[in-house]
């Protein structure tokens, strides 16, 4: 009644934001955190802790050369070396579904709840899916100078090295998701400028390999580690277990349909198995031996969603996820021609009638060797432009560069005074002209 001044669709607003906070309070986040905290401590009776290495005390000091000790010799000066965490011992995350709680427990959990309510508010909006929204080169061109990159959007979210990223598809706020190597996720408000935009959760063992916001419903970030799929769901506050693997294989994940309810999954092994979160139980329904050594990443093509293309060492093959078998699986298109490790392959994104792929051979006279302190580079389309896509560089100035399907060099993001690292994985909203990317710290870099 004391809104009269307001219009029509100010009032609306108001009304769905305030139902929208009776909801989130009526949910009890925290009361249900504690009851599922309390059922997965008292499913694991002990905590098992990384060993720590024993000291030898009495072991004979032996010499090392300064190059074993990374001792630059007079007069030269050292390479950049990323920074490499110290060993500490952490509990292990237990199997089974898991309350969404911060790292740091039950403090600041007003700072987590806006985190979380900010997230749920804007999943609710009615996403159009972004169909073909192709520029002219010009256009896209101006738009890709018209990004900036500014000291407030530059943010330490996790606390090792980004593993994988993803951007929820809200065109009213930026918010995205990083996963680190130890099984950390970030999650992160980029509009929120306060001490809270940023919280830290951990629902896994190992490095954060893949994840998406569900094409579906953006309230679930899906995510995978070497061990599990998970699905965060902000509306129960839960972190469930949608598929477990006893050999610490997965790789990465792609959704095989539009509501996000079947996937396709990589091992590290070679392997591919098909997951259906409709069926109860943490088990796949279909392993595929498909005659890969190691498969690193899995995509599914974005119109004839039966296809998926697998990347990994020098293979990078095309299958039909209708004749998958358990062995002797064939390939409907073989990529020939890579002669080095393959860290990645995806299909454009309106039509799928490109594939970008990156290697070790360091085609495109572009450097991909990162060494083993850095994630490996993977080249992604931009999804609002069918020929177009962004990949990390090893060039200084460091930078993260746009090429056309042609190769030509269309624009390096870089910022002398706030981008200072290399920026291994990338990731660009699905309709703003926005790019994010991660370093082996921890830090997320929003253009």
């Amino acid at each position: 009644d004391g809104h009269s001044q307001l219009s029509a669709y100010e009032r609306k607003r108001l009304k769905n934001i305030t139902e929208n906070a009776k909801f989130f309070a009526a949910l009890k986040l925290h009361e249900s955190a504690a009851r599922l905290q309390q059922i997965a401590t008292g499913r694991q009776s002990h905590v098992t802790k990384r060993a720590k290495p024993k000291k030898a005390e009495d072991e004979t000091v032996r010499r090392r050369s300064m190059r074993l000790q990374r001792v630059a010799p007079p007069g030269i000066p050292m390479l950049e070396m990323p920074a490499q965490p110290e060993a500490e011992e952490y509990p292990r995350v237990p199997a089974g579904p898991l309350p969404m709680v911060p790292e740091d427990q039950m403090e600041n959990s007003k700072l987590t709840e806006d985190v979380l309510t900010t997230w749920m508010r804007i999943s609710e909006v009615l996403l159009a899916k972004v169909t073909n929204v192709l520029m002219i080169s010009s256009r896209y061109q101006d738009s890709l100078n018209s990004m900036a990159l500014s000291e407030e959007n530059v943010k330490k979210v996790v606390r090792y090295r980004v593993c994988s990223m993803a951007i929820h598809p809200s065109e009213s706020i930026v918010f995205v998701a990083a996963g680190d190597k130890s099984g950390q996720i970030g999650l992160w408000n980029v509009d929120c400028k306060s001490e809270g935009a940023a919280r830290v959760f951990i629902p896994h063992n190992y490095q954060v390999s893949c994840m998406h916001f569900s094409p579906f419903n953006p309230a679930h970030l899906l995510s995978l580690s070497n061990d599990t799929l998970r699905c965060g769901d902000v509306t129960r506050a839960v972190f469930d277990e949608i598929c477990r693997s006893g050999e610490e294989n997965f790789s990465s994940f792609d959704f095989l349909d539009g509501n996000a309810s079947t996937a396709v999954v990589g091992h590290w092994d070679g392997d591919v198995t098909v997951v259906d979160r409709r069926t109860p139980g943490t088990s796949s329904e279909l392993s595929a031996d498909i005659g890969f050594k190691r498969t690193r990443t899995v995509h599914v093509h974005p119109v004839n969603k039966q296809y998926f293309i697998a990347a990994g060492s020098v293979d990078v093959c095309i299958y039909d996820v209708r004749y998958l078998k358990s062995k002797g699986n064939k390939p409907v298109s073989s990529l020939k021609g890579h002669t080095k490790s393959v860290a990645s392959a995806y299909f454009s994104p309106v039509t799928g009638n490109r594939v970008v792929t990156v290697c070790a051979d360091d085609k495109l006279r572009h450097n991909n060797n990162t060494g083993c302190w850095l994630t490996r580079f993977r080249a992604i389309w931009d999804p609002k432009q069918e020929d177009c896509f962004v990949v990390g560089s090893m060039a200084r100035p460091r930078q993260i560069e746009v090429f056309q399907d042609t190769g030509k060099l269309l624009h390096s993001f870089c910022n002398l005074d706030y981008l200072g690292s290399v920026c291994s994985i990338n990731v660009v909203h699905p309709s703003r002209n926005i790019l994010v990317g991660g370093n082996s710290c921890g830090r997320l870099h929003v253009f």
